[in-house]
């Protein structure tokens, strides 16, 4: 039997507005700047300053720590976000700030100081693509036209690394159905041949193993790169395993012969194409989020100013609504208009509060990663690292789990003593024999010490390395140790001998 009944309900829901403050946390500053083109783009009504046309990297210091005066741990003030429904917002509160900056904030001295000094950050430079560079090599091949399309279709199946990732019998089914060339794998194959021959040395190789040989054969004929060919030919795979005392039975070879083979194979290039690849720009330089800086053994944070942009509400569109509130006749075209000017006027005064509330949750959060790690700060010492999570950080801040996790995702800090990723600071608990709660990132770095340290005649095995991590006071398995050193892409030890 059916039937309607009212019922109460107490959901947590989260507004679009509080949706889009948590995806504007979690961009980096090296991406805030198109997301804040973007913005300007959709929204007449938001005006940005010339930090944002000129692309000024100032940076703007941090005073220091809030006092606490509410005794709940917030750092700052709560800045409240502009209701979205344009019907409900009061018209007199665009029109009685006649006097202000024009909508827009200034960054105040609570929370940044008078600037620091610029960053310069240089373009990367402009190069011939791995893919042109053959090209213009192809056309000094005498080809007529047909086989110089079907030299262009193989080139272009060239992946950045310089690899052929297709057989010859699917590049003649795309020459085929794609540019209506009938040709054969035999000639396809030949023109292979021909490319390979191009430079860089190793092109178009269709494994690592036919690579390196290509490039063993463009050398001068000593005995050290025959034995090199006859290696990567015939033991190529117990090459890769470091067996190589199969590979000296096999060959008859004495240890300094095998010297000299490795001497030549390890200085060839595994991606002869990678050298002309196109870098992306974004990827090719990290713009850290925040500076730390040792003042006396007091750490001190600076924030990137692309993070504190200067924005404000247009004056045209404040004019505008000025203008309908002194007219006498109100029509229907115009009350439409002002409603439209409503909804950018408050989307522009949104994007400002929100800009404003993320530079407040950076410095907040960063401030309080810097007093939880302050010895690793002062230092620079990794054995300081204390062992955090993302909870302990929630804890100091008054901040949810999964905002702290927005700030540290894709955040750089940089300090005197690198640049670091804010995930690096966060790393689970370990106990010493003394009871002792240690990092694991402290337990990384002597293992990292330890294997660089190590007889790479005989290299330490894992269960040699655990004996002594548990000498020096850890007490860990075998099997964490292994997960450790494959976290820090150290091979085992058979992987890292050496004659």
């Amino acid at each position: 039997m059916l039937r309607q009944a009212n019922q109460q309900k107490l959901l947590q829901k989260l507004s679009p507005q509080q949706i889009q403050l948590m995806k504007l946390l979690q961009v980096p500053t090296a991406n805030l700047e198109e997301r804040i083109k973007e913005e300007l783009e959709e929204n007449p009504a938001l005006e940005a300053g010339n930090d944002i046309v000129n692309n000024d990297t100032d940076t703007y210091e941090l005073d220091g720590p809030r006092n606490d005066e509410d005794g709940d741990g917030n750092t700052g003030e709560e800045v409240e976000l502009s209701d979205d429904n344009a019907e409900k917002v009061d018209l007199d509160d665009f029109l009685r700030h006649e006097d202000d900056d024009g909508g827009g904030y200034d960054h105040g001295d609570d929370y940044y100081g008078s600037g620091g000094d610029d960053m310069q950050v240089t373009p990367a430079r402009v190069e011939t693509s791995f893919h042109d560079h053959l090209l213009d090599q192809l056309g000094m091949l005498a080809l007529d036209e047909r086989r110089h399309r079907i030299a262009e279709q193989i080139i272009g199946s060239l992946d950045e690394d310089g690899y052929l990732r297709r057989e010859a019998g699917a590049i003649a089914d795309d020459l085929a159905f794609g540019q209506n060339i009938d040709t054969s794998v035999e000639e396809i194959n030949a023109l292979i041949h021909k490319i390979q021959q191009m430079d860089p040395a190793g092109i178009c190789a269709w494994t690592l193993q036919d690579c390196l040989i290509l490039q063993l054969k463009r050398l001068p004929d000593t005995r050290p790169v025959r034995d090199a060919i006859t290696i990567l030919e015939k033991y190529f795979d117990e090459f890769t395993k470091k067996h190589y005392d199969k590979i000296q039975k096999h060959l008859n070879l004495t240890s300094d012969d095998l010297k000299q083979v490795i001497g030549v194979i390890v200085k060839l290039n595994p991606r002869p194409g990678a050298a002309f690849a196109v870098v992306n720009k974004a990827e090719s330089y990290i713009i850290p989020d925040f500076f730390v800086f040792n003042n006396n053994g007091v750490p001190e944070l600076t924030l990137n100013s692309k993070n504190a942009p200067e924005l404000r509400v247009s004056e045209g569109y404040r004019e505008m609504m000025k203008a309908y509130d002194r007219s006498e006749k109100k029509n229907k075209t115009q009350k439409e208009a002002v409603l439209f000017i409503k909804q950018k006027l408050d989307a522009a005064k949104w994007f400002i509060d929100a800009i404003k509330q993320r530079q407040h949750t950076l410095l907040h959060t960063m401030q309080a990663i810097i007093d939880f790690q302050r010895e690793f700060f002062i230092t620079g010492d990794e054995t300081m690292l204390r062992p955090m999570i993302l909870k302990d950080i929630a804890q100091l801040t008054s901040l949810d789990i999964s905002t702290v996790s927005r700030v540290a995702n894709s955040k750089f800090v940089q300090t005197e003593y690198g640049t670091y990723k804010l995930k690096y600071f966060f790393s689970e608990a370990l106990h010493t024999e003394d009871g002792e709660e240690v990092s694991t990132r402290e337990v990384k770095t002597i293992l990292n010490d330890l294997i660089s340290a190590e007889n790479k005649r005989k290299p330490l095995s894992d269960e040699h390395l655990t004996d002594m991590l548990m000498e020096k006071g850890y007490n860990i398995a075998r099997r964490t140790v292994a997960k450790y050193r494959e976290q820090l892409n150290i091979p085992v030890a058979r992987l890292r001998k050496e004659l």
